[in-house]
């Protein structure tokens, strides 16, 4: 069974579970721990280049990855681009996940409140 590897700054939610288990055949989900969560979530914007940052997170993928298994690539562009080509490197599936937006626009008093309500659709794998 596949396992998703989870480089994502949020919890997945339970249709995004259900669809990586029905869609991409995952049985497993792996987060990051608590220091290389903070690595991907905390992306220095003053860095030109994120290679020597993102080692750690590269290393943890050359040591638990097997072939096939799935990794969710979500956060900072730069930092995105390189580890969804480090993953296809080492032989896994990056992904990302698309959404549906529906915005609700709300009164209140003499204002106009609009709330976007984010809504999963399905995994993409990067091309």
């Amino acid at each position: 069974m596949k396992r998703m590897f989870l480089l994502f700054s949020h919890k997945l939610t339970a249709s995004q579970e259900a669809d990586a288990k029905d869609s991409l055949e995952v049985g497993e989900f792996v987060y990051l721990d608590q220091e290389l969560q903070k690595v991907w979530s905390n992306v220095p914007p003053n860095l030109s280049d994120l290679k020597e940052y993102l080692e750690p997170i590269v290393e943890f993928l050359k040591s638990s990855l097997r072939s096939g298994d799935v990794v969710l690539v979500q956060g900072d562009f730069g930092a995105t681009c390189y580890m969804a080509r480090v993953v296809k490197e080492l032989g896994g599936v990056a992904v990302y996940a698309t959404t549906k937006r529906d915005v609700v626009e709300i009164k209140v008093g003499d204002k106009i409140e609009k709330k976007s309500i984010f809504e999963h659709v399905m995994f993409r794998k990067y091309i």
